[in-house]
């Protein structure tokens, strides 16, 4: 996207329900094998670089206060405090890749589509109730809220953008939500779709597996 383009009139338009995955056969889960992401887009079938871990934390990597377009999404909202912002792979509920501009502010959390400059989600820190990660080097993580439904991203700066999550929501509560670390985990891609996403090492990387769970 060319972010020094003219400002357009900014929209708040949610995320469209993608169409039902197909029907499970034999167990009542239908796997999906994640993708190839975009060029310059590092998933979490590549074992990020160990530079990628230690690196210098920025906290805001887009430039929020000097993009129109992000500037004008967030005084709407009445925030003006960035604490990371970034690019970012969003999965859709049928497994799809989305780019997405990331923002967190000390109140929410910001998706925007980044090529038609559209605000596709908002979620209240307060309405957070976890993160899950791996115990491996790839880089998954999905923020689960139970009063809505849940987000999976992909971001080699994972373990920054957890951190900072964890920080605001301490910093504005007496809350600390959960950090859950395991290999295996379950979201909600939609209110009535639970999906299992699976790590394994292999060939020095990390294999990636999502697959569809019947609901019981």
């Amino acid at each position: 996207m060319d972010r020094f383009r003219p400002l357009r009139r900014i929209q708040v338009e949610p995320e469209r329900a993608d169409p039902p995955p197909p029907a499970a056969t034999g167990g009542g889960e239908t796997e999906e094998m994640v993708p190839a992401p975009a060029a310059g887009m590092l998933m979490g079938a590549k074992v990020r670089r160990r530079a990628a871990v230690y690196r210098d934390c920025k906290g805001d990597y887009i430039g929020v206060p000097n993009d129109p377009c992000l500037a004008k999404i967030l005084s709407k909202q009445g925030d003006n405090k960035v604490l990371f912002a970034d690019k970012v792979l969003k999965f859709t509920q049928s497994g799809k890749m989305k780019r997405r501009i990331l923002v967190i502010t000390d109140f929410a959390i910001y998706l925007v589509d980044p090529d038609a400059d559209i605000l596709k989600r908002r979620i209240a820190l307060a309405a957070v109730d976890k993160l899950c990660i791996s115990n491996l080097t790839d880089n998954f993580f999905a923020i689960i809220v139970p009063t809505e439904y849940d987000c999976l991203m992909a971001s080699t700066r994972k373990k920054e953008i957890v951190d900072v999550i964890v920080k605001a929501i301490k910093s504005t509560s007496e809350y600390e939500p959960e950090v859950a670390s395991s290999n295996r985990f379950e979201y909600h891609a939609a209110a009535e779709v639970i999906k299992e996403v699976e790590f394994e090492e292999a060939n020095g990387g990390v294999k990636t597996r999502i697959t569809h769970k019947e609901k019981p």
